[in-house]
């Protein structure tokens, strides 16, 4: 083999990866188009009301009434086990049940919740979905209303992973 077409190959084996790279990046080979993280992320915006004395913690809200039928129970339920999933990290994380009728929860109810804070104080946003703020005190992300505990639980951890606040 000429020394000519030693180098040309040694030229093709060096430029190969970058147009390969160009041609994934232009014609989208391998792009799915979802996205990474299960909870929907929404546009940041502060938060008032009872999450004040929660500032510097990630806080998991829930809008429920006070009765709490049996898919507020379950949805309590996910999010406690959500934050016990965490392990050490788990004490970055709070956790708030608005009461939406201005009611108050059962006795064996709020002992089941295992310390999850209960305010009857309304925020700015309300919903049957299951919201996340930040520890600067920022709405930005919801989940559903009946979750995927597993899914949530990874959106946390990559959340605490990646983040120096809370």
């Amino acid at each position: 083999m000429s020394p000519k077409a030693k180098l040309g190959l040694v030229f093709l084996a060096c430029a190969a990866p970058f147009v390969l790279g160009w041609a994934a990046y232009y014609f989208g080979w391998g792009v799915t188009g979802s996205a990474g993280n299960y909870g929907e992320l929404i546009a940041p915006r502060p938060v008032a009301g009872p999450l004040a004395p929660l500032k510097g913690k990630w806080v998991l809200v829930t809008f429920d009434p006070a009765g709490c039928d049996p898919a507020c129970e379950k949805k309590l339920y996910v999010v406690r086990q959500v934050r016990k999933a965490q392990g050490k990290e788990a004490d970055r994380i709070e956790r708030l049940w608005v009461v939406t009728d201005g009611g108050k929860p059962r006795p064996e109810l709020l002992a089941a919740t295992d310390g999850e804070r209960v305010s009857a104080e309304p925020l700015d946003f309300k919903g049957d979905d299951i919201y996340l703020v930040d520890p600067l005190g920022n709405l930005m992300m919801r989940f559903p209303r009946d979750p995927d505990p597993s899914k949530m639980i990874k959106d946390l951890q990559r959340l605490l992973k990646y983040s120096r606040f809370g």
